[in-house]
């Protein structure tokens, strides 16, 4: 009891108010996104290149809004943006349950895309605004960690209620960001924080602040071998049900058993795996975590029993712990403390990503197989090594141009 005390001295009560808050927001969204792609085949009776473009909509809008919401946070505070973002997203999940029209389903899409490229990023900006440099990896491993906790329990409740109704999942998900935006701002008042370490005199414009990115080789470099792993990542979500139904149709049971046992290796994992990378170099942690990663695809592409299925996700888990946590800690070193909004909102473009993975790998399961699908996306994200090697180097060079 004393270790659990002490632990949450450690940090600030907003960090453990937006940790809480996301393992419950990610339980609610992981009851019904991922069962969006189930809901339009079996309702709206859509393709697979038709599914592909409503989820991919989604990534694309937050794609080219991140940016635009990290370096509003900049400006205006975090807790502005993070708070009105909030109370939107609530809102566009309320909608999805009473959705009946294909345009309407790529408009709701489109706004829940800019909901998360605002709200995660700014989050995460936040989170480092209120932490000492040296707690940063650990607490953005915390944080994973409790979004995998609620992505373990998303989808137990999202398979039941999918037999049952598949739009009442969404109200119900529109509540819970409601109640996190209630407790947040109750967080917000209770504990202000003078968001003086944002403001910077003159404030950097939007212009400013996207030049300065666009000259950072590290970040472009890192932001292209990220877009890679998003294409691969985003067949889990997308593509991965359909091509388990064609083939292993009697299976029902395993994509849920797959996000669930996705999340569950993350939180069983993932503070052990954080203490093993603290040892080694960033760049060197995320190149092991892409290996993985992609032998996980690899074994999709040759699945033909369900255990084949179990050991991709369990190699694709292994990865993914090591890359997403680690990508908020690079970031965060990139980023001067005036533009650590615009840094981490930039970092959303690798969400185009998310938006090219379901299109292509639809038209690849659609007009060739799954097989030949998955083999290729894990030949692609592997090809992510050269560009987070190419970041290192450009960061090194740029360490030692500050440095002369």
């Amino acid at each position: 009891m004393n270790r659990v005390r002490l632990l949450f001295k450690q940090y600030h009560p907003l960090v453990w108010g937006i940790l809480f808050g996301s393992m419950f927001s990610r339980a609610a969204s992981f009851m019904s996104l991922p069962f969006l792609v189930i809901y339009l085949h079996q309702q709206a009776d859509l393709s697979p290149l038709m599914i592909g473009l409503i989820i991919g909509m989604g990534p694309l809008t937050g794609s080219f809004t991140g940016f635009l919401g990290g370096h509003l946070s900049d400006r205006w505070g975090r807790k502005v943006v993070m708070l009105s973002t909030l109370l939107l997203w609530s809102f566009v999940f309320i909608s999805f349950s009473f959705a009946q029209h294909m345009l309407l389903f790529v408009f709701l899409n489109a706004l829940n895309g800019m909901c998360r490229s605002f709200f995660e990023p700014i989050s995460q900006a936040f989170i480092a605004d209120i932490t000492p440099p040296e707690q940063r990896m650990l607490v953005f491993s915390y944080r994973y960690f409790a979004l995998n906790v609620g992505a373990s329990l998303g989808p137990i409740l999202g398979a039941y209620l999918a037999l049952t109704s598949g739009t009442i999942a969404f109200f119900i998900t529109g509540i819970i960001y409601i109640l996190y935006f209630i407790v947040l701002l109750s967080l917000v008042l209770l504990y202000p924080i003078e968001e003086e370490a944002n403001a910077v005199t003159p404030p950097a414009t939007l212009r400013s602040s996207f030049t300065v990115i666009r000259q950072d080789a590290a970040l472009l470099y890192f932001l292209l071998g990220m877009t890679l792993v998003n294409v691969a990542y985003a067949q889990i979500t997308s593509n991965l049900p359909l091509y388990i139904g064609e083939n292993l149709s009697e299976a029902t049971w395993l994509y849920p058993a797959i996000l669930t046992g996705n999340a569950l290796l993350v939180v069983a994992l993932q503070l052990p795996l954080t203490r093993w990378a603290e040892k080694k170099t960033i760049t060197s942690s995320m190149n092991i975590g892409l290996i993985l990663f992609s032998s996980g695809f690899l074994s999709f592409s040759i699945g033909s029993h369900w255990s084949i299925f179990l050991v991709g996700i369990t190699l694709v888990t292994l990865g993914e712990i090591l890359l997403f946590p680690l990508s908020s800690v690079y970031i965060d070193q990139l980023a001067p403390s005036h533009l650590r909004g615009a840094y981490f909102g930039a970092s959303s473009f690798r969400s185009l990503g998310f938006f090219i993975g379901p299109i292509a790998g639809g038209s690849l399961l659609q007009f060739i197989d799954g097989q030949f699908l998955f083999l290729a996306v894990s030949l692609l994200s592997l090809t992510g090594i050269l560009f987070f090697s190419l970041g290192s180097r450009a960061r090194d060079n740029q360490s030692l141009k500050i440095a002369s």
